[in-house]
């Protein structure tokens, strides 16, 4: 089975905020990244993210200029899946919807190697389940990035019911060879990080909604009080109201339980397009500088 070290070319499905991190990392690290979406404009918007992030990370003495040129050469954009052909691993970064993972997860195994790793980012659906959809299961595994990628160091690396052994231990060593820190969990809803994480996103939903403060005075408490370094209102609009509600629904709908409950209120922000930062406007307002 190939090393972490010898991988040469890596797929990225998904231009989002979490595909676009991706991609970033992976081509900093010496690799080949072919960036995938449907939207030739996604596919531009998220181009010109990785180039401000690097030009960032420049001027905070993180890289130098060669390292970010570098980096923007290794990486092209296309609109259709058969650019993976020749990748080793493919990392799918789409939208958290079951029935989109299961299609692409189909449609990549008809491309790419029978012998490539399939890895998926997915927040909390099912890696078994979405590995059911491969035609080499053994080769899917979950590898949940943090958000914003090229920042945090975690990556939770979920094993699915028919996952190998071999491909936990590529996905490990290619984290590392990723500057990352990969934690080894089982596929359950939500793994660890949201499992634990957006019930206190939705809890703290519910004490807006019933009044008991106001959204500042509810994320000061959080930071002031309990040392987070972010409220958990302005995190859900950073991480997306819509990846949230998806996540509560996995949890509530998988585990069965009323504790997991989405809160009306967060149903009710996403049916009015209050997203977060991506649409300038949640739980907080946000400007062109976010």
């Amino acid at each position: 089975m190939i090393e972490a070290g010898d991988i040469e070319r890596v797929g990225v499905v998904g231009a989002g905020t979490m595909g676009n991190g991706i991609g970033h990392v992976f081509a900093l690290s010496g690799v080949d990244v072919v960036l995938v979406d449907v939207d030739a404009d996604a596919l531009a918007r998220a181009r010109a993210t990785i180039e401000a992030n690097l030009a960032r990370q420049q001027k905070k003495g993180i890289l130098d200029e060669r390292a970010a040129a570098e980096a923007l050469e290794r990486l092209r954009t296309d609109t259709e899946l058969r650019a993976l052909t020749d990748a080793q691993v493919v990392v799918e970064a789409a939208t958290e919807r079951p029935a989109l993972k299961f299609e692409l997860f189909d449609s990549l195994s008809r491309v790419v190697a029978p012998d490539a790793l399939l890895a998926t980012n997915t927040s909390s659906i099912s890696i078994t389940e979405i590995a059911a959809h491969a035609s080499h299961p053994e080769r899917a595994i979950g590898m949940h990035f943090m958000n914003p990628v090229p920042v945090m160091t975690l990556v939770e690396v979920i094993r699915g019911l028919e996952t190998s052994d071999e491909a936990c231990d590529l996905t490990t060593a290619l984290c590392g060879r990723l500057g990352k820190t990969p934690v080894l969990v089982n596929d359950y809803p939500g793994f660890v990080s949201n499992r634990i994480l957006m019930p206190m996103i939705n809890e703290a939903v519910v004490c807006l909604m019933e009044g008991v403060a106001e959204a500042e005075a509810i994320d000061r408490v959080m930071t002031l009080g309990m040392n987070h370094p972010m409220g958990p209102l302005a995190l859900a609009d950073l991480i997306g109201l819509d990846t949230c509600l998806a996540i509560m629904e996995v949890l509530h709908r998988d585990l069965g339980d009323s504790k997991y409950r989405p809160c009306p209120l967060l149903r009710k922000y996403v049916a009015a397009g209050r997203l977060g930062r991506k649409t300038g406007r949640g739980f907080f307002g946000y400007g062109s500088d976010g």
